[in-house]
């Protein structure tokens, strides 16, 4: 059980995935398009700009978009990962903003 541990916490953290045949990565712009069957922050979330904060794997190999929101007065909080400001979405509830990925 040990080794299934530790072969996780070694495993690289994903820098970029693909939407939509887009690349999107940390400071990516994405349009917010939860799932169906979701709770009330769903569809206040539904329609929204935000920016992409990273891109984590779960252990079972899922993988989740983190972002804040573009027009949230505390979006440096979910910056710094505190909650409540942070929100994690699938690729398939993303639409890149962007066309190609920012650098810098």
């Amino acid at each position: 059980m040990e080794d299934f541990f530790r072969e996780h916490e070694e495993r690289p953290a994903l820098q970029s995935v693909a939407v939509g045949g887009v690349e999107i990565e940390k400071g990516s712009r994405v349009l917010l398009w939860p799932g169906v069957g979701g709770d009330i922050m769903d569809l206040v979330l539904r329609g929204k700009v935000a920016f992409v904060e990273g891109i984590e794997q779960d252990y079972e190999g899922r993988v989740y978009i983190a972002v804040t929101l573009e027009d949230d007065p505390g979006r440096d909080l979910g910056e710094d990962r505190f909650l409540g400001h942070r929100f994690f979405f699938s690729r398939e509830e993303v639409e890149p903003l962007d066309s190609e990925v920012p650098r810098g």
